[in-house]
């Protein structure tokens, strides 16, 4: 007999293949297969905050989609990302800002008399007039229009206090004045006295107070630390030297202490291109100007080109300096994302992320000095944009004074409610802040959450249960529920594959819970506990990934615990709790049986009022164990209060039925003659029947009305024969 073989085997055969990664890139307007330069490996420049003032939801817009982009290329694609972002703390705004606020310090701690503030306002309003005057954009006029009469208002009621010369009414009305004009009055201070700030120290404490800020934020966000921070003025010498070889190769020149990068020039060049984000820019002089800063608007005529940047700035009187080859100065806004990147990551990137408002000139103007210093024509492979954030509809701008804080925002929604509303749009399009897009979220975290306790209560496993009983059987809903979670899957993949679609991940995920509740539903005695813990695991997996949920993995859902680390709050609860709910629902059986109501009052009085504070949720199943759930207090509180509400409205509505009831009632008890006596208001001489002949006034009432009357006395008559007869048959 010949030796048996093994048979032929063949591979699968694929219909298509699996989705890739794409994403959408900047520098082509369309989704590009994502392909990073060395294997595995992604060198990520993210442009980071400059630190003058507190973070706004314009950060966060920003900080929160990278992350989430961050976590599902290293969580979910498995890339090795190395993530490098700077802290932007030399720039004019923090230079003019950190002038103007030790000024106003040192102004109010003057102790000057109010005859000398008033009279400096007088210089202030002046300055201002003038300032609104030249305004010309609509919304930055009606702003300073309303700054405007705000200080008017102010000054009036300080006048106001001190002619009628009450101490404490001038004091609260000087307080008021002065928080009204405190921004006028620095511009009007750093005009005068600019020029004499020279500490270099009161530009770093600035800086380092809002980057200190800026970091609390970002932990409160629950946003991943960057693996390089770098910092502009630790980068001084690395950014002289990368000037340097700009200039050596042409691309730049040095003017009056100064040195900008020679667009015409770069742009001549067969192998460059200026503006390659947003070529339909070139030449926009405003958005050049404000890419220059603040302090530059009089050294135009040093340039070749109203197109050409700065890369060094010579430093006036009141502005710190470093020394460099063309004398003391400080480095230009674009230059030093340039100069740190190229440290950290060499000559190219995978990734450079930043806001929308950044494309142009900051971008284009970061890949045109880059490609000057390298002699390449590429510096950055893919460049992704996170969208606009608008406040309720409304441009969101510090300088128009519309934003809100993440702080603030924080008071208001949870870093989850914010994360998710986020998740629910796409990263790379305007996203609005409003009331409508948090309640979307809160209610989603609230479908999410009563998924993952109803999950968690069904598969619960008691302690003392054999493993043998904790593997329960499989049948034809857990089949149909599979390949319902196996095509979520997929879909959740190709939606991840998608340019990161987050929204269409989100949805998929309310789908598969869909399908869950109606498992859970259908099959209440037989439900399999294995694959129901399978979904909600994933689910809580992808929530994880996307920082929805924060600290280390762990089990279902929303972590209950505290710092990582600590023993699971559920965990240590449950046992007590479950024998608590249990020892309950036997005392209600044996009332019911009993009808002992009081008893029945205490159970639902320790399920309504007792436990909730403490954050224990009972809810009680007909033929099923109570439910016991671990929900956070301030929810319970809110559901409380809801339900309190509620059967405050119905009972409100039970007494109007009753009252509605009892007055019909008591309308059909009235003899039809009597019925418009006693409207004496109304009228004063009625007919042998009851009804009315003469107005309130003595007048004849008229034939109409009188039809009318008749009409109700009828209407009375026929129902007060109904009562009467009640009476006489013995039901009345």
């Amino acid at each position: 007999m010949a030796k048996r073989v093994q048979p032929t085997w063949q591979p699968a055969s694929v219909e298509r293949p699996r989705a890739q990664l794409r994403l959408f890139n900047s520098l082509t307007r369309q989704k590009e297969p994502f392909i990073p330069l060395a294997g595995n490996i992604v060198k990520w420049y993210s442009c980071g905050p400059t630190v003058y003032d507190a973070s706004h939801m314009g950060h966060a817009r920003s900080y929160i989609s990278f992350d989430i982009l961050r976590r599902v290329l290293m969580d979910y694609f498995k890339y090795d990302v190395l993530y490098v972002m700077n802290i932007t703390d030399i720039d004019d705004k923090i230079i003019k800002r950190a002038r103007q606020n030790h000024l106003v310090e040192e102004y109010l701690s003057a102790g000057k008399a109010l005859e000398v503030i008033l009279k400096d306002y007088e210089g202030v309003l002046q300055q201002f007039t003038e300032t609104l005057g030249k305004t010309t954009d609509p919304e930055k006029k009606i702003m300073l229009q309303n700054v405007l009469g705000r200080m008017t208002n102010s000054v009036d009621a300080l006048m106001g206090a001190i002619v009628g010369r009450e101490v404490e009414k001038i004091v609260e009305a000087k307080k008021v004045f002065l928080e009204s004009v405190k921004d006028p009055l620095s511009e009007w201070l750093d005009r005068q006295k600019g020029h004499s700030v020279t500490e270099k120290s009161i530009f770093g404490k600035l800086s380092r107070h809002w980057e200190e800020a800026f970091h609390r934020d970002m932990e409160a966000l629950n946003v991943r630390s960057p693996d390089v921070l770098t910092r502009v003025s630790e980068y001084v010498p690395q950014i002289v030297a990368f000037i340097e070889r700009i200039i050596e190769r042409g691309y730049a020149y040095e003017s009056n202490g100064s040195v900008y990068f020679d667009v015409a020039h770069f742009d001549a060049h067969p192998d460059h291109f200026y503006a390659k984000l947003v070529p339909e820019a070139f030449g926009d002089a405003k958005s050049l100007a404000e890419g220059e800063g603040d302090l530059t608007e009089d050294r135009v005529g040093e340039k070749r080109s109203g197109n050409d940047f700065a890369l060094w700035k010579r430093s006036k009187a009141g502005e710190p300096w470093w020394e460099s080859p063309w004398g003391q100065g400080r480095p230009g806004w674009h230059i030093e994302c340039s100069a740190m990147a190229s440290d950290v990551c060499g000559e190219t990137l995978d990734i450079h992320t930043g806001g929308a408002d950044l494309k142009f000139p900051h971008h284009d103007n970061e890949l045109a000095q880059t490609e000057a210093y390298t002699g390449r024509s590429e510096w950055v492979k893919y460049f992704l944009h996170t969208g606009h954030l608008t406040i309720a509809g409304c441009k969101m701008s510090k300088s128009l004074k519309n934003f809100v804080t993440i702080e603030q925002a924080l008071k208001k929604h949870t870093a989850t409610q914010l994360r998710l509303a986020f998740l629910l749009h796409s990263w790379k399009d305007t996203l609005d802040y409003s009331d409508n897009t948090m309640e979307m979220a809160v209610q989603y975290e609230k479908f999410l959450m009563e998924f993952f306790l109803n999950v968690k209560d069904l598969t619960r496993i008691t302690p003392d249960s054999s493993i043998s009983s904790q593997v329960d059987e499989w049948r034809q809903p857990e089949g149909d529920l599979q390949v319902k979670f196996s095509a979520v899957q997929e879909a959740i993949h190709e939606a991840l594959c998608d340019n990161i679609d987050t929204r269409t991940v989100l949805d998929q995920v309310r789908h598969l819970v869909a399908q869950c509740n109606i498992y859970m539903r259908d099959n209440p005695q037989r439900i399999n506990r294995q694959i129901l813990r399978s979904i909600a695991l994933y689910i809580t997996d992808m929530m994880h990934m996307f920082g929805a949920i924060a600290g280390s993995r762990g089990g279902i859902g929303f972590s209950m615990g505290g710092a990582a680390g600590a023993t699971d709050k559920e965990e240590l609860l449950m046992p007590y709790l479950r024998t608590m709910a249990d020892f309950r629902s036997s005392v209600r059986e044996s009332a019911r049986e009993v009808k002992a109501t009081e008893i029945l009052k205490l159970c639902d009085q320790l399920r309504d009022e007792l436990l909730p504070p403490l954050g224990v949720r009972l809810e009680d199943k007909e033929g099923a164990p109570t439910a016991v759930k671990l929900v956070d207090r301030d929810t319970l509180l809110r559901e409380r209060e809801a339900r309190r509400a509620a059967d405050a409205e119905k009972a409100r509505k039970r007494a109007e039925v009753a009252a509605a009831a009892a007055a019909k009632e008591a309308q059909k008890r009235i003899d039809p003659k009597l019925m418009f006596l006693s409207e004496t208001d109304k009228y004063s001489a009625f007919d042998e029947n009851g009804l009315p002949t003469l107005d309130a006034s003595g007048k004849e009432v008229s034939k109409g009305q009188v039809k009318k009357l008749q009409k109700l006395q009828q209407a009375q008559e026929k129902r007060y024969s109904e009562y009467l007869a009640t009476l006489t048959n013995g039901t009345g």
